[in-house]
């Protein structure tokens, strides 16, 4: 069961770390979006050629490091080899792809990670290390079960964490409106939450999740119109590159305060 944190309603998620100002998926995106004081954040994890929990959001290296390729195809010490900050900004120079124990040793249960596993990790024979028993196997050695959120927008991954005995919560993303079958999934899941995109979601969509037991967390809030459109559906929180901003119009609006329930898996 997730540890009960008494949080601001909405719930403020840093997408990727704090993606606006920093690198994103690097230790110092995340340290950044803990220092601003979010209470959750995001990230994306796929395999290495060896195998290894590497966080990383593209399939390919070009866009957010000096490598080339697929990430799959590098073994993880090739990875830690590559400029991960420059990109962004020269200053950023030293940074490196984090492996997912190193995000979780920085985090140390200060606040909630929510890993994205990304569906090119998808293995359907399911090897004795497929990518989801490795994130739950690691989650239990950090004793973190209580603190993090397992999401993805494929349900088959979901549908094998779900699995698992003892397993953090879980959450579906969707880039497609909640039908239905959606709603089933979620329930079939016992899923902590649905993610939707925030182009595609209703106030009835959120009614009917909320009647499922469901909370919303629609991605990727970064001006103050969306926010107020996305609160004004009474949203349980908000995924952000731009938390301090966030924040602001939080304050700004004024919203009632309350107190997150526990996440249960």
């Amino acid at each position: 069961m997730m540890k009960t944190k008494s949080l601001t309603h909405p719930w403020i998620i840093a997408h990727r770390g704090f993606k606006k100002n920093y690198p994103e998926n690097t230790l110092t995106a995340f340290q950044a979006a803990m220092d601003a004081g979010v209470p959750m954040i995001e990230l994306d994890v796929t395999l290495s050629r060896d195998r290894k929990l590497v966080v990383i959001h593209d399939a390919t290296l070009e866009r957010t490091t000096s490598g080339h390729g697929s990430v799959h195809d590098h073994t993880l010490e090739e990875l830690k080899q590559l400029d991960a900050g420059s990109w962004f900004h020269s200053d950023f120079a030293e940074e490196r792809l984090p492996e997912l124990g190193e995000v979780l040793d920085l985090v140390d249960g200060r606040v909630i990670t929510n890993i994205e596993i990304k569906s090119n990790a998808y293995e359907p024979h399911h090897p004795a290390d497929a990518i989801e028993k490795q994130i739950v196997d690691l989650v239990k050695q950090k004793k973190a079960l209580d603190a993090v959120l397992i999401s993805s927008f494929k349900a088959e991954i979901l549908m094998q964490v779900s699995a698992i005995a003892e397993k953090p919560a879980l959450a579906l993303i969707s880039s497609d409106p909640a039908d239905g079958q959606t709603i089933k999934l979620c329930q079939d899941l016992n899923a902590f939450s649905w993610h939707p995109d925030h182009r595609i979601l209703t106030e009835s969509q959120v009614e009917k999740m909320h009647a499922a037991g469901l909370k919303v967390f629609p991605y990727t809030i970064d001006t103050m119109a969306d926010y107020l459109k996305m609160t004004a559906m009474n949203v349980d929180g908000v995924i952000t590159n731009d938390p301090v901003s966030v924040q602001k119009w939080s304050i700004a609006v004024k919203p009632p305060s309350d107190v997150a329930a526990p996440i249960t898996p």
